[in-house]
């Protein structure tokens, strides 16, 4: 065992786990007043499903066996049977680590997309589609891109801590949660967000769990891990500038909350390259990727009428997408050997180009094709959206009936008593036309 590069994976997965409540807190300081404890309860209580589901047979089905590159087995159910001790080639860390490092990603990936529908998904339908979401498109993604046996690795696409199996994945489901679900009844009105030291506290933990994301990817204490790290800082500080100074150049002033976001575009953008590029290389990344997210968002969104909530597509799956396609330009060698075919600008030619282009369009395409199967399914047995009046009154009160603090606890009681009442007598009504 390589007990220095042992450390720096476990001490990495501790830092990507680290993300989920940051993410929590980005979520939850967003979101409008009534909704808080059920955006940060829908974040937070994936990290338990997420694992339960990666040692009963995630794991397996995203690293252990092959069935025609595409999945893993499921073979070796809750780990019986894998050897945690044997040791991994090249890095030697342990087995047990390795698995350790990949659940948190399995446990952070899907929280992502819960910014796209806060506020008017029954939580049923959300614990329902997350299960169902991780064995039939996140663990095959896993398996294509980063298991030696998968299709998209043999083909030698370059993805070094999860442009595609994290952040396109997750922002193009966002992208069709948000359309099954329809738009918001105040849609036309701009979210009064609860709390924006929450949201830049979400974001710093977000970014120091960036580092585990990143550079742990590296799976070793070496010069990779340095320059993903280096590569990351650059770019996260890059989206941040640029974010700010198209705030002040199209609406006059910087805010906090778009600066946050412009820092998360930053970090999402690099993922993809951080350990395969070059610092110039993670600058322009950070930019390109921030324009593109910045202009979806502010510009598209509105035009296409997709309610994505706190832009969990505009954020994630663009600056994915923008950030998986740029690793096709900027990629070298002289960073990393894994590189094969350089990137176009370092002399590459078309080749890693075009493979990018290509395997980001097929992660798209995949994902949009499982995300409505699953949802269609879904809906013959658990309705999808909550009623008007929940989402007008609220998700806190009804669906939690917890407040974040004293001063969300601002809804008349007698209204909400009302309410529940009315939700009773509704169960009750469909309970009995059941019978």
């Amino acid at each position: 065992m390589n007990a220095a590069n042992t450390f720096f994976v476990i001490m990495s997965a501790i830092l990507v786990l680290f993300m989920t409540p940051g993410l929590a807190f980005f979520y939850g300081g967003l979101v409008s007043k009534k909704n808080v404890v059920n955006t940060t309860f829908s974040v937070f209580i994936i990290t338990g499903i997420a694992i339960l589901l990666w040692i009963a047979f995630g794991y397996n089905l995203s690293f252990v066996g092959d069935f025609h590159g595409i999945i893993g087995s499921f073979h070796h159910l809750f780990l019986h049977g894998v050897n945690l001790k044997a040791l991994m080639p090249q890095t030697h860390i342990p087995t047990g680590a390795y698995m350790m490092f990949e659940m948190m990603f399995a446990v952070i990936t899907p929280a992502l997309f819960v910014g796209a529908v806060v506020g008017r998904m029954r939580f049923r339908f959300l614990l329902l589609f997350i299960v169902l979401w991780s064995i039939l498109v996140y663990y095959p993604m896993a398996h294509m891109v980063w298991s030696p046996t998968g299709f998209l690795a043999k083909l030698g696409v370059l993805d070094f801590a999860g442009g595609t199996v994290v952040h396109i994945n997750a922002g193009v489901t966002a992208f069709v949660l948000a359309v099954f679900l329809g738009r918001r009844l105040n849609y036309k009105h701009k979210i009064i967000h609860y709390n924006l030291i929450w949201v830049v506290l979400g974001a710093t933990i977000l970014w120091i769990g960036w580092y585990g994301f990143n550079a742990g990817s590296a799976l070793a204490v070496n010069n990779v891990a340095m320059q993903a790290a280096l590569t990351t800082t650059v770019s996260t500080g890059t989206a941040m500038m640029t974010w700010m100074a198209l705030d002040r150049i199209f609406h006059g002033n910087p805010t906090l909350a778009g600066v946050s976001t412009g820092t998360l575009c930053g970090l999402v953008g690099i993922t993809p390259a951080a350990g395969y590029v070059t610092v110039w290389g993670s600058f322009w990344i950070g930019l390109i990727s921030t324009l593109f997210s910045y202009f979806f968002v502010n510009y598209i969104k509105g035009r296409i009428k997709l309610d994505d909530t706190l832009d969990a597509f505009g954020c994630h799956g663009v600056s994915g997408i923008v950030g998986s396609i740029l690793t096709g330009v900027f990629a070298t060698s002289s960073i990393n050997s894994v590189v094969k075919h350089n990137g176009l600008f370092y002399g590459g030619g078309m080749h890693q180009f075009l493979l990018q282009l290509g395997v980001t369009a097929f992660t798209i395409i995949f994902v949009v094709i499982m995300d409505i199967i699953i949802i269609k399914v879904l809906e013959l047995f658990v309705p999808i959206r909550v009623s008007k009046y929940m989402e007008k009154i609220g998700m806190d009160p009804l669906e939690n009936s917890e407040s974040a603090d004293y001063l969300v606890n601002t809804i008349d009681p007698t209204f909400i008593k009302v309410a529940r009442q009315r939700q009773q007598a509704r169960k009750a009504h469909q309970n009995s036309q059941h019978k």
